[in-house]
């Protein structure tokens, strides 16, 4: 069974039905623009589907991958007193900050 050319079942009317539908408002030149561009697609797609992959195995990488990240080590925090008295406003072992919106001073 032979596939059909997909710019023959690529119209412009349909172009720009789709555009319609996504709410997408395209002047004359870009509808021509678009159904130009979306034919090369569909022709691209067909190319893919006439491939023989049978002897493919699927794959979601098609390189392997090695974790690149350090290891987690636990490492001793900064000393809460020490920071609190490097901050310009500090209140019950806490940074004071300015209140936000809808809060009043």
């Amino acid at each position: 069974m032979t596939t059909p050319d997909p710019s023959a079942r690529l119209s412009r009317d349909v172009v720009a039905k789709v555009a319609r539908l996504a709410r997408l408002d395209l002047t004359p030149d870009e509808l021509d623009v678009m159904t130009n561009q979306l034919a090369g697609m569909l022709d691209h797609f067909s190319d893919i589907d006439k491939l023989d992959l049978a002897d493919v195995a699927p794959l979601a990488q098609p390189l392997p991958l090695k974790n690149v990240l350090r290891d987690d080590v636990v490492v001793k925090g900064l000393d809460r007193d020490e920071v609190l008295a490097a901050a310009p406003a500090a209140e019950d072992g806490r940074f004071r900050v300015p209140p936000t919106i809808g809060f009043q001073e």
